[in-house]
């Protein structure tokens, strides 16, 4: 049997991703599956076990890209079941157009047609992503596997040695990884101050600290290197594609991170994790690791979900104290 997943756009959603390829490998031994991705995304899908291969889809953020959906259906190998997780209609177009028999999704944005296996999420049942990722692999109503499995992704250790030779970090093991940024916006990050003072507690302790993400977070992390103050903190961001930050983070023994996209990374390498809820919810998107700490204040306003503080404090993130993370490490 062969399946397609038309997978997230989200980093973080594509990493949870794979407790859906887990499941499908249990349900229906021996089937291949595929994975279309935007090319956000695309490059981790190479790395989970259990994908055969993964179809680029070269439509920007938001765009319809209407032809180029159906180029890449029309070109698609054949498929029994395709699994929709993105909740848009146009997210469903191309397993429509490569004729694909049997299209599986939440019902979104009134896919009907779209596609012809339509379930309605019931948010109370199915509180957490993964469990929504992975209700769609099983008829409706079935039990999900129990304990829920974890997402996986593999590390290129000999390419993780020369990327930290290129950046001249030391690859001996006991490095700390600062994950500062939040994609989704700044309601997610906790303040900048406070990271500089959990970096140079753990450097002046002996520990390399380096702070990653993507160049949309090289200023921020070059301010929490110079609040730091402190020459075994350094900032690598912007300085890796998303692969190379999988391989070079696979290194660390611990990462301090926003509810992001790299969270949900190191916790699927097995990089122990400590997450930081601000105005996001563990309820909904833990760090899936066996050995993660979640620190959050749990204000009454807190979550809100939004990507800018509503209120203008952002107390749930300001009010936390660095003290709080630094006695979790």
């Amino acid at each position: 049997m062969n399946i397609l997943i038309v997978a997230p756009a989200w980093v973080g959603d594509m990493v949870m991703a794979h407790t859906l390829v887990q499941v499908l490998e249990a349900s229906r031994p021996g089937c291949a599956i595929d994975m279309v991705a935007p090319p956000s995304t695309a490059a981790l899908g190479t790395r989970m076990p259990g994908v055969r291969e993964v179809h680029t889809l070269t439509v920007g953020h938001g765009e319809l890209g209407l032809a180029a959906r159906w180029r890449l259906g029309r070109s698609l190998p054949r498929y029994d079941e395709a699994i929709v997780l993105p909740n848009t209609l146009k997210s469903a177009l191309v397993p429509l157009f490569a004729g694909v028999s049997r299209r599986t999704g939440w019902l979104g944005e009134s896919r009907w047609g779209v596609l012809n296996d339509v379930r309605r999420l019931d948010k109370a049942a199915l509180p957490l992503m993964i469990e929504r990722f992975m209700a769609l692999a099983l008829p409706p109503g079935d039990a999900l596997p129990s304990p829920y499995p974890q997402p996986v992704l593999r590390a290129d250790s000999q390419a993780a040695a020369g990327i930290a030779s290129r950046l001249s970090l030391d690859a001996r093991g006991d490095a700390a990884v600062i994950c500062p940024g939040a994609e989704f916006g700044p309601a997610k990050q906790w303040p900048e101050p406070h990271y500089a003072e959990v970096a140079r507690h753990l450097a002046e302790r002996g520990r390399q600290v380096w702070l990653m993400g993507s160049a949309k977070d090289r200023g921020v992390c070059d301010a929490i290197c110079r609040l730091a103050g402190h020459p075994e903190v350094r900032s690598v961001a912007g300085e890796t594609s998303l692969l190379e930050a999988v391989d070079l983070m696979s290194l660390a023994n611990v990462a301090i991170t926003n509810d992001s996209g790299l969270m949900h990374v190191a916790a699927a390498l097995g990089v122990r994790v400590v997450a930081i809820y601000g105005s996001t919810s563990p309820d909904f998107t833990p760090p899936l690791h066996a050995d993660a700490a979640i620190v959050r204040l749990g204000l009454d306003c807190s979550p809100c979900f939004e990507r800018q503080c509503p209120l203008g404090h952002l107390a749930c993130l300001r009010d936390l104290e660095p003290s709080r993370v630094i006695a979790c490490l």
